[in-house]
């Protein structure tokens, strides 16, 4: 049930911006892209908040290794961070807060904490209690006896117990810095989404989501610290994303990182292949398992957009020109036969969120499309083809697919042949092209690359693009 029925409040951690995003995160936007869009085409009224974490242990250190002011840092990352999810067909959240910009709703939480003996001065930093919350480990099914036992000697002497942890830690020489009660300092990580998910949200909200690493400790920490503060249930349903295991060569599951050559951010990937193709392979696995990753895979994902074009294609040349996305479903049968796989769709997405299964809908619908299959005696060929194609586009719209011309979709499939090294020499020519103020022929050259696929990002240090 619903706190509010007909409204949903969803929360979902965001990223922590020191870097461009990878896969991983991928999966996480476009997962609850999806779920978004589906509540609300069921007639929800969705308020959807994304955080941002500004300051971190992370950002700190890079900025310092780029030799770059905290906030630079942080607002070229989050500008990036935009312009892939839109690469993805990700929308913006309804709110999407910035931590430094919550440090009052932080520092409140954190004294009533410390009113209700949850929280504790030590060595400058405040930490919760983790003993003093008889609740702590429910959501991960963790036992906190098992967890102190299975603990290493803490390094830092100031806690009262290895599990407890840092609200707000006390200021470092040259490290970014707020006033509090308790001196200067910065806000420990678990606090901000407890802060700004009550700030937004309420006290209780319907919905919480995340990727399956942030189960423990995050959420677990998240939990004791807003239902200590504010004595009440927090979130009604946990939604947590599975992890994603790179594939090898041998096909073997190897954990991500830059240290195997098997780190893929968002970018690199989208200089290969389109956003809807990355997005058909996120939401081809069930979000709540693994999501297992390799060049095959997205190939395989690569040639399924193809199919569901090409149906697109070929009634476009039957009809002539397409009809739009039917913006209601009918609640009836429908014209040619139709009704059996939007039931399919449907039933799918009720089941939690299956896209796999809804996916194989859109796939038979594209089947009968390809075979122009129609029973109703009662309308003409033409009019069932458009009804199916205008359900096919509206339920792969719920997915965000097929969103594209597949004439211009498949234009920009054989712009995916353009050698890296000609665009590259195109590029140069723009720059020239600007420098001598030939503005006209500057922007030539961009809307050449555009119609080729390949979109150009500008910025102090320079041009850089990707495959649109």
């Amino acid at each position: 049930m619903l706190r509010v029925p007909g409204q949903v409040g969803i929360y979902v951690c965001g990223v922590t911006v020191y870097d461009y995003c990878h896969i991983g995160h991928a999966r996480v936007m476009v997962v609850f892209d999806v779920v978004v869009r589906y509540l609300r085409a069921s007639g929800l009224h969705v308020t959807y908040v994304r955080n941002f974490t500004d300051i971190d242990d992370k950002i700190i250190q890079r900025a310092s290794a780029l030799d770059l002011p905290v906030q630079v840092l942080t607002e070229q990352f989050i500008n990036a961070f935009h312009e892939d999810m839109q690469a993805l067909g990700v929308a913006r959240a309804d709110v999407e807060p910035k931590a430094t910009e919550h440090l009052a709703e932080m520092q409140g939480m954190i004294h009533t904490l410390l009113e209700k003996g949850l929280a504790y001065p030590g060595g400058g930093d405040i930490f919760y209690a983790v003993e003093r919350f008889p609740a702590y480990g429910q959501l991960s099914g963790k036992n906190v006896a098992d967890l102190q036992a299975g603990s290493r000697v803490e390094v830092d002497g100031h806690k009262n117990n290895p599990l407890d942890f840092v609200l707000w830690k006390r200021a470092k020489a040259g490290e970014p810095q707020w006033p509090s009660p308790w001196g200067a300092g910065r806000p420990g990580w678990h606090i901000e989404c407890s802060a700004m998910g009550c700030k937004y949200l309420g006290d209780s909200f319907d919905i919480h989501g995340g990727g399956m690493d942030l189960l423990f400790p995050h959420h677990e920490n998240e939990i004791a610290q807003t239902e200590g503060s504010t004595g009440r249930p927090w979130v009604r349903y946990w939604l947590h994303n599975g992890f994603v295991n790179v594939l090898n060569e041998g096909g073997e599951r190897e954990k991500m990182s830059k240290s195997l050559g098997n780190f893929f951010t968002i970018r690199d990937l989208l200089s290969q292949y389109p956003g809807e193709v990355v997005r058909l392979f996120i939401l081809s696995s069930h979000y709540r398992s693994p999501l297992d990753f390799s060049q095959e895979l997205l190939e395989a994902a690569g040639h399924g957009m193809d199919r569901l074009y090409s149906a697109l294609s070929g009634a476009k040349k039957r009809l002539q020109s397409l009809p739009d996305a039917l913006e209601v479903l009918p609640e009836q049968a429908l014209l040619g036969g139709w009704g059996d796989d939007v039931e399919s769709f449907l039933a799918a997405m009720d089941d939690d969120f299956n896209t796999p299964q809804a996916i194989a809908a859109l796939f038979e619908m594209a089947k009968k499309i390809n075979r122009s299959a129609v029973s109703d005696a009662e309308a003409t060929e033409a009019d069932a083809l458009g009804q199916g194609v205008g359900l096919l586009r509206h339920l792969a719209a719920l997915l965000g697919l097929l969103g594209d011309d597949p004439d211009h979709y498949f234009h920009r499939q054989a712009a995916q042949d353009m050698p890296s090294a000609e665009i590259e020499q195109l590029i140069q020519k723009r720059d020239a092209a600007r420098l001598a103020r030939d503005f006209q022929a500057a922007d030539a050259i961009r809307q050449q690359l555009l119609e080729a696929g390949i979109v150009l990002q500008d910025s102090k240090e320079g041009t850089t693009w990707r495959r649109g």
